[in-house]
């Protein structure tokens, strides 16, 4: 990459730019947190198409896209489609690249709204931060980029050369069931040289992060079945074993003492970590004083670079209608998070395995609603990394550091496959406290401001690179 010849542009002026515009970015924040969009069939679907007209007035309104469009793809292996999805486009001219600016517009369902303080679909301020369903994860995203190039555009005028293409997806916390369609059916329309994932975290509310490893993912139902029929427990209990009793059983076996994972095949990766104290831990993460951390090893070694084992559902006879009954059957959902360097099929297989030769009293296992995701390791030799890292340590004024991320962002294997030239940038508005998926998920406004400050001196300096011929 090579500088163009264009006039300069003031970075300081970008930086004022950010700022004056700030409150309006907050405001459209606040008007896209009000709109619950939620990709499950079970919710108002007509509200996730208002979120997705919202981000495309947005888009409109900047005044920079040749087009804007509202756009669904198939979900492959079924008759359905996919949920509304925003792509924004507009062409590169004289030379520049082309950035891909990606963020998702769909939330997490509130759950129990009286763990609220303060309803889930009503933003509220107070101490430093946005309260609100989807605040942080992902609506922040989109006003990051929506709000960085408002700045760009206003200094940079008639000499904004950069090609630009936002795809905001609308089921990303549903499982992104058509993003390699959508990929697919639009990939020279998302053609870029740079790839921005909005959808990560920082070190902190005052340190950027540039997320360079994923973990991956291994999600299933399994359903443990030990009789045809109930039975009165006082009558049998003792010589036939309930589908609990296996379940509860078979499930320990998942886990060594110390909290770690017990399953063959599931692999660690070896790689050093930044410090991180237990202290810092029990903050973030909000342990209780009397419980202990699980697992050996540094723990953001734990975190970013081993695999973990979750129960996340189970179905059961609840509390208020338990009897005296043996249940013939119980049905969990696990969920793993993988090491970067495995796949999601090699860790299920894995699980599956396990489960099948540690079932107790012979009892009848079936998988299903198998869901998988591949972890992702950065290459950060690219030009795309440093000039990242160098908008980071001017955005918010202290050096970033670079992040593994616990979490999963499957479709990135998706995005790799499709454009293996692309570099893929994976950054963020949360931070540790943001609580994404949780309730009471919130957006600290200072750590957004300087977000938006950093990929507005990303525009600007793109904008002012040449490809080579």
């Amino acid at each position: 990459m090579t500088s163009a010849e264009i006039p300069s542009v003031s970075e300081t002026d970008i930086l004022e730019a950010v700022a004056t515009g700030n409150p309006a970015a907050l405001s459209d924040l606040g008007h896209l947190v009000r709109i619950p969009g939620m990709a499950w069939p079970a919710f108002d679907q007509t509200q996730l198409e208002r979120s997705a007209e919202a981000v495309a007035a947005l888009a409109t309104d900047t005044g920079v896209f040749d087009e804007v469009r509202i756009l669904r793809a198939d979900i492959p292996g079924t008759d359905e489609q996919g949920q509304p999805a925003v792509l924004a486009t507009r062409a590169a001219r004289n030379g520049r690249p082309t950035i891909l600016l990606y963020a998702h517009h769909d939330v997490q369902p509130p759950g129990d709204d009286a763990l609220w303080e303060t309803p889930p679909f009503e933003p509220t301020v107070r101490d430093g931060r946005l309260y609100g369903r989807g605040a942080a994860d992902d609506k922040a995203g989109i006003m990051a980029h929506i709000a960085s190039i408002r700045a760009a555009a206003e200094v940079i005028g008639d000499d904004l050369d950069l090609g630009i293409a936002m795809f905001i997806e609308g089921e990303e916390e549903y499982g992104s069931r058509s993003f390699a369609q959508f990929l697919s059916d639009n990939k020279e329309a998302l053609r870029a040289d740079a790839i921005v994932v909005a959808d990560s975290g920082n070190w902190d509310s005052t340190t950027p992060g540039l997320t360079v490893s994923l973990r991956g993912n291994a999600r299933f139902t399994m359903r443990v079945r030990t009789l045809d029929h109930a039975s009165h427990s006082g009558m049998f209990g003792g010589a036939v074993p309930d589908a609990m009793m296996a379940t509860v059983t078979l499930l320990s076996t998942l886990w060594n003492a110390d909290g770690s994972v017990a399953v063959d095949g599931m692999t660690e990766r070896e790689a050093a970590t930044p410090e991180y104290t237990e202290e810092t831990l029990r903050d973030e993460a909000g342990l209780l004083p009397g419980t202990t951390p699980i697992g050996g090893g540094t723990i953001l070694s734990r975190i970013w670079n081993k695999p973990s084992v979750t129960v996340i559902g189970i179905d059961a006879t609840s509390v208020a209608a338990a009897s005296n009954t043996l249940l013939p059957e119980v049905t969990v959902v696990i969920s793993a998070r993988v090491a970067p360097g495995q796949t999601g099929q090699e860790a299920y297989e894995a699980l599956e395995r396990h489960l099948r030769a540690h079932a107790p009293f012979g009892a009848e296992l079936t998988f299903s609603d198998v869901d998988l995701g591949n972890g992702f390791l950065v290459d950060t030799s690219g030009w795309a990394v440093a000039l990242t890292r160098d908008a980071m340590r001017d955005g918010y004024g202290v050096a970033s550091v670079d992040l593994g991320v616990g979490g999963s962002i499957p479709f990135i294997a998706d995005l790799v496959r499709e454009f293996p030239e692309a570099q893929i940038l994976v950054t963020g508005v949360e931070d540790p406290h943001s609580r994404a998926h949780s309730p009471n998920e919130s957006l600290h406004l200072d750590t957004f401001r300087n977000a938006v400050a950093t990929e507005a001196l990303l525009l600007a300096r793109m904008n002012a690179l040449t490809l080579p011929q």
